[in-house]
C-alpha cells in the first residue's frame, strides 16, 4: 500500500528535526516551486522572490526543532513567505523615505555649489565637465558663462531662440554639477540618487 503524501511529509519533518539534510532537500523540492510562485505574486520581482525563498529555507533549517509536524507544513511555509514579503515592503518604504531625504540633501548641495569658486585642482574637472556636454549645449554654455555673452547675443550668434538658450544653460549647469559632485565627497549620495531615479521610485 502506497503511503499517503501527508505521512511521507510527517516522516520527512521528523527526519528534519533530527538534522537530516536529505529530508531538508526533499522538502525543498516538494514545496519550493509553489512557494516561490506565491512570493512572486506578492513582490512582483523574480530576484526578490528568489532571495526571500532562500531566506525561508535557511530559517526553516535553523528553526527545524520547533516545527509542529501535526500542523499543515504548507500553510506554515506560506505564512512565513507572506511575512517575509511584508517585511520586504516595509523595508522598501523605509528605503524610499531614505532616498527622498538623500535626494533633498543632494539638491541642496547642487544649489550651494558655486561653479566659479572651485579650488585650483578642480578647474580641470570643470573643463572636462563642459567638454562632456552635447556640442550645442557646450557652445551655449561657453558663450554665456565663459565669454559673458547675453542670452540675446548668443541667440543671434547661434540663430536659436533665447528660450532655447535658457534651456541649454539650465540643463548644462545641472549636468556640470552632477559631473563635479560625482567626483567629490558627495559621490555616494549622488550615485544613490541616480540609481534610485533609474528604478522609478518617484
Amino acid at each position: 500500500m502506497k503511503p499517503e503524501s501527508s505521512d511521507i511529509e510527517k516522516y520527512l519533518l521528523l527526519q528534519l528535526r533530527e538534522g537530516s539534510k536529505e529530508a531538508f532537500e526533499r522538502l525543498y523540492k516538494l514545496h519550493s516551486e509553489r512557494l516561490y510562485l506565491n512570493i512572486l505574486r506578492l513582490v512582483k520581482s523574480k530576484e526578490e522572490a528568489e532571495e526571500i525563498l532562500q531566506e525561508i529555507f535557511v530559517l526553516l533549517w535553523e528553526k527545524r526543532n520547533t516545527i509542529d509536524i501535526h500542523s499543515s507544513f504548507r500553510s506554515y511555509l506560506l505564512r512565513i513567505g507572506e511575512n517575509k514579503a511584508y517585511d520586504y515592503f516595509r523595508k522598501l518604504r523605509r528605503d524610499q523615505r531614505l532616498y527622498h531625504s538623500l535626494k533633498i540633501l543632494t539638491v541642496n548641495q547642487y544649489a550651494s555649489l558655486d561653479l566659479f569658486s572651485l579650488e585650483g585642482q578642480k578647474e580641470e574637472l570643470l573643463k572636462q565637465a563642459i567638454v562632456a556636454l552635447p556640442p550645442q549645449r557646450r557652445r551655449v554654455y561657453e558663450l554665456c558663462k565663459l565669454e559673458g555673452k547675453s542670452y540675446q547675443e548668443a541667440s543671434v550668434i547661434l540663430n536659436i531662440s533665447t528660450s532655447t538658450i535658457n534651456d541649454h544653460i539650465v540643463k548644462g549647469t545641472q549636468a556640470i554639477r552632477v559631473y563635479l559632485l560625482s567626483r567629490s565627497n558627495m559621490a555616494t549620495l549622488l550615485v544613490l540618487s541616480v540609481i534610485l531615479d533609474g528604478v522609478g521610485l518617484d
